[in-house]
């Protein structure tokens, strides 16, 4: 599956990058394009200022250029106005002394209004760019906020198709597993229909042409009873969870293996119904001397591929078998809701005589106090029996002869299900979303 954040491509990352930058540029176009209006203001209010105070000074240094003809008037009043004559002579005198000074400042003059013609054509011509560039700056901010809203819209459809592939990663997983499952399921019913036949043709052969004797058809009888193991292991491969899940569900036990001082050689521990073999690869890996029976070929064949010592038994028969005071503990998860009531008395006496003093009983099993396990999720096994409530198990444990007893609930309902509310929540969700399983835990007197 291709994820959304990849380490070598982080889609989310790159696409915020890109939406950041369009974002910045927008800005950084409109800060520009507002400092640039300011500042073009600002300069076309200065360039009018300063014609215009030229235009006047090239008015008044115009209207003094040409050849005067008379005094000015504070100098045509008496007494000065007495020598008239007089004042012609100087002017025509002053006139024709400065003639080559007019002609260069009407030189002068006509280059400074060349000068300013030009000036205004090239005002003329800026204002005409500016518009341009704010028409220009106008269309690229239009196509700044297109390809904004187009980002958009491919991150919209990589996100959605994000979703699809994790939709599809999903029902991939979801037929890997029923796939896996499958695969198991055939390859054992196979294995054990080869077993029966071989069982079948090995005793036709010691017996033909003889018919069968009440010993051979046993066997087959015996045998039987394992038509079922294969679909069994599917079932709990479905049903239990993965191994990793029950492994740290199963840790909560440690601690009571380590305080009762258990699993070395001298006091070994024996789960009974081990069955995929969680609890004796934890045991295992944590240092501790066990094995497993389980009446269930198939997962007793599956142990022993894992290196645990593992036997295929009846766990009553087992029990029977074994010397008085020989175990440091035996553990069971979700075995006794299988056993019928005298079988299961009898498993609580056999317990009791095999443990070693102060040797250690772990029982789990799910616990019916929950509504929903007692009423639904229970008989999602069909081999399960009856629900068992912990006060009945309790009371088992200590009249045969386990003391300190207690139960310890465990396993309930993620937050996230229970009912928001009061007291009348609290009880409900105690009784619907609480412990989904229980464990006895007692000890043998000394």
């Amino acid at each position: 599956m291709i994820e959304k954040n990849n380490s070598e491509i982080n889609v989310d990352e790159l696409m915020e990058k890109i939406r950041q930058e369009i974002l910045n540029r927008q800005g950084h176009s409109r800060s520009m394009e507002t400092k640039n209006n300011a500042d073009t203001a600002n300069f076309m209010s200065n360039i009018s200022l300063s014609m215009g105070y030229i235009e006047s000074l090239l008015k008044n240094a115009e209207s003094r250029a040409y050849i005067r003809t008379k005094w000015p008037d504070k100098l045509n009043r008496f007494p000065f106005n007495l020598i008239s004559k007089l004042q012609k002579f100087i002017l025509k005198a002053i006139n024709f002394l400065f003639k080559d000074q007019r002609e260069v400042n009407f030189n002068l003059i006509l280059s400074l209004k060349e000068s300013l013609t030009i000036n205004h054509q090239l005002i003329a011509e800026i204002k005409t760019l500016k518009t341009q560039i704010d028409d220009c700056l106008i269309t690229v901010d239009a196509r700044f906020q297109a390809a904004n809203e187009h980002l958009n819209i491919v991150d919209n459809s990589i996100q959605e198709l994000d979703k699809q592939i994790v939709a599809v990663d999903t029902q991939f997983q979801g037929m890997n597993e029923r796939h896996f499952r499958n695969d198991s399921y055939l390859k054992n019913d196979l294995m054990q229909q080869k077993r029966l036949i071989s069982l079948f043709l090995e005793e036709a052969r010691q017996r033909l042409p003889e018919p069968f004797n009440q010993e051979q058809l046993q066997t087959f009888v015996s045998e039987d009873e394992h038509l079922l193991d294969s679909f069994y292991v599917a079932f709990e491969d479905h049903f239990r969870g993965t191994r990793e899940d029950i492994s740290y569900r199963l840790k909560v036990y440690l601690p009571l293996i380590e305080k009762a001082n258990v699993g070395t050689p001298d006091t070994p521990i024996l789960d009974v119904g081990c069955g995929r073999g969680e609890w004796l690869e934890l045991l295992k890996e944590s240092g501790y001397i066990s094995r497993g029976l389980d009446i269930n070929r198939v997962m007793v064949e599956q142990c022993q591929a894992r290196g645990l010592e593992t036997i295929e038994a009846d766990v009553i028969n087992y029990l029977q078998s074994l010397p008085e005071n020989s175990l440091g503990a035996i553990t069971g998860f979700h075995i006794i809701e299988h056993l019928p009531f005298k079988t299961l008395m009898r498993l609580f006496s056999e317990t009791v005589r095999v443990l070693k003093p102060q040797g250690l009983v772990i029982f789990e099993t799910p616990n019916p106090d929950n509504v929903l396990v007692g009423s639904n999720t229970f008989y999602l096994d069909p081999t399960h029996i009856n629900p068992l409530p912990s006060p009945t198990i309790k009371f088992m444990a200590e009249m045969f002869g386990l003391y300190n007893t207690q139960i310890i609930t465990l396993h309930p309902y993620p937050e996230n299900a229970k009912v928001d509310g009061q007291s009348v929540a609290e009880r409900f969700n105690d009784h619907f979303y609480g412990p989904q399983d229980y464990a006895v835990v007692g000890y043998k007197h000394e």
